[in-house]
């Protein structure tokens, strides 16, 4: 069986394609760099992470995007010897006129490289490419609309691209446009001489969902799939073939934003965007979402089996429309050597130990907004270490020192070791969990004038700051280690020199005001853990980092 999730942890906005016996899965980045997660599989079971192919800042500069802008949901397609990518970059979002910039990149092999974007339509973000049999393509996305009211409260536009020119060309015609129910994240299939509009709907949270349109024509018009199993209890509710909308119990929450591959055997599975609750929730008078459960580990990827009927209506592959943790793997997988497994999971998954002895970073890392190039850390200066420069604070959406990777469950503990020495209170280095610029807790290394060299514990949550422990005076010279270990979402710090014991320093710490639905600014990402560098001084104070350790409890 197939276990779900199976990308965990901040995963959002799944895209799948196979190619010959390989699979491809394309998840959404935001404000973190490299852009667009990859992952590979022959057996829809297991996955591994393999190269971004957003990697260059001539491709993609994120410089200055707020929390949750960025990279949105990609669309990876492949079609005679090309891979085709489109995605959103957004630059404006929490305003009246988005600003959705979709692009293309394209790459004959899925490792790369792939090429400069090519710049599409900017209606709308989740930009999809269709390509047809006659050989002509065609670019749907959803529709933004500023206007006070909006004229339409969901909208989808067509428009066909010219592969030879690279640039859209011909008219541009919406094909869905509704009063009540709003959709997004299209995509365009073909079978039987039917086209197939699957498109998310009912926004991304608890009550999103996933429909399924059908017309013989491209343009339009189209027909959405209603049956009598599909449960509505408002207008504004879709015809949802997949959802959890109405099953607050069940594991896999907000569930929508599907993708579809057809296996070598002719079966049918679906991936899509989900989540795990948290059992905390907002308070009842919290600005946005108030009384909302939190998801602390963001939104990620599952995959459901699916059945075509009789009449040509895809449908779960059990008939329900409930998303199902566990799930019947393809008929034809070849079974993988349980060691070969386990290896690839402790490579690129939860449990895993940076002894900074390989020349590159693990993969599974990413930065904020930009790369970290030689001049912010380095492998090599001193070799068995990272060495990380320290730039500016926490709230820079420029120019941070910092990587991170996801938290995957709610019982996790991450470690690590540092040598850091600093002369004055603006330089900082250790061990961070944050949701994005706003939202974190930080056990770092600093200095005070009063106690000099001192460990301390940083709270941010949505611009309000506080330190949750006094300055702890530690001996100079002398290596450090930091420890932040979190059950059921509940985190406990501990410090220790080398040589001595641990010593606690803040417990039960609810860590739940970092998710989706506690961050007043960012809602689409997840929580990370990770280890940074501060020189609020300007002069690039340098902590060594000898190790850095994740694990599931």
């Amino acid at each position: 069986m197939i276990h779900n999730p199976i990308l965990k942890g901040f995963h959002p906005d799944p895209s799948i394609v196979r190619v010959g016996e390989d699979y491809y899965i394309a998840t959404s980045t935001f404000e973190w760099w490299p852009g667009i997660r990859l992952h590979h599989s022959t057996d829809l079971v297991h996955w591994e992470l393999i190269e971004y192919p957003l990697n260059r800042t001539s491709q993609l500069d994120l410089r200055g995007v707020g929390a949750s802008q960025g990279v949105w949901a990609p669309c990876l397609t492949y079609d005679k010897g090309t891979f085709y990518l489109l995605y959103t970059v957004v630059t404006a979002f929490y305003c009246n006129m988005y600003d959705t910039n979709n692009y293309l990149v394209t790459a004959t092999d899925i490792h790369g490289p792939w090429s400069e974007p090519i710049a599409l339509n900017n209606f709308g973000f989740d930009p999809s490419l269709f390509h047809d049999d006659d050989g002509r393509k065609y670019m749907v996305s959803m529709v933004t609309d500023h206007r006070v009211p909006k004229k339409y409260v969901g909208r989808l536009v067509l428009q066909e691209y010219d592969p030879v020119q690279k640039k859209m060309t011909g008219p541009v015609k919406d094909i869905y446009r509704a009063d009540k129910i709003f959709l997004e994240g299209p995509h365009i299939f073909k079978r039987n001489g039917w086209y197939y509009l699957f498109s998310a709907d009912t926004g991304t949270g608890e009550l999103h969902g996933q429909t399924i349109q059908r017309s013989r024509d491209i343009w339009g018009p189209y027909e959405m799939y209603q049956a009598d199993f599909m449960e509505r209890t408002a207008e504004n509710e879709a015809y949802s073939i997949l959802t959890s909308r109405h099953h607050e119990d069940i594991l896999l929450q907000k569930s929508g934003h599907c993708d579809l591959v057809e296996t070598p055997e002719g079966e049918w599975y679906a991936v899509h965007l989900c989540g795990r609750a948290s059992d905390r929730r907002n308070p009842a008078d919290a600005i946005r979402f108030a009384g909302a459960r939190r998801y602390m580990l963001g939104r990620e990827t599952a995959i459901q089996k699916m059945k075509w009927t009789d009449d040509d209506w895809l449908v779960m592959a059990d008939g329900s429309t409930e998303p199902k943790e566990y799930v019947e793997e393809p008929a034809g997988n070849h079974r993988v050597e349980k060691q070969v497994m386990e290896s690839a999971q402790e490579s690129t998954g939860a449990n895993m130990r940076d002894d900074f002895t390989a020349p590159v970073l693990d993969p599974d890392y990413q930065s904020l907004r930009i790369p970290m190039t030689e001049h912010y850390l380095s492998l090599t200066e001193r070799p068995g270490y990272l060495r990380m420069y320290g730039r500016s604070g926490l709230s820079s959406k420029f120019s941070q020192t910092l990587i991170a990777k996801r938290l995957t469950e709610y019982d996790m503990e991450t470690s690590t070791k540092l040598e850091f020495e600093p002369e004055v209170f603006k330089q900082m280095a250790g061990l961070i969990l944050m949701y994005d610029t706003d939202n974190y807790l930080y056990l770092h290394v600093s200095r005070d004038e009063d106690c000099g060299k001192c460990i301390a514990l940083l709270k941010a949550e949505n611009k309000k700051y506080e330190y949750l422990t006094d300055y702890l005076p530690v001996f100079f010279g002398l290596p450090i280690y930091l420890k932040a270990d979190m059950r059921n979402g509940y985190i406990t710090f501990a410090y220790r020199l080398e040589g001595s014991d641990w010593q606690t320093i803040a417990e039960n710490i609810d860590g739940s005001f970092m998710s989706d639905e506690a961050c007043t600014e960012g809602w689409f990402t997840g929580a990370m853990a990770g280890i940074c560098c501060q020189d609020l001084t300007g002069f690039g104070k340098y902590a060594d980092f000898d190790w850095f350790e994740m694990k599931t409890k």
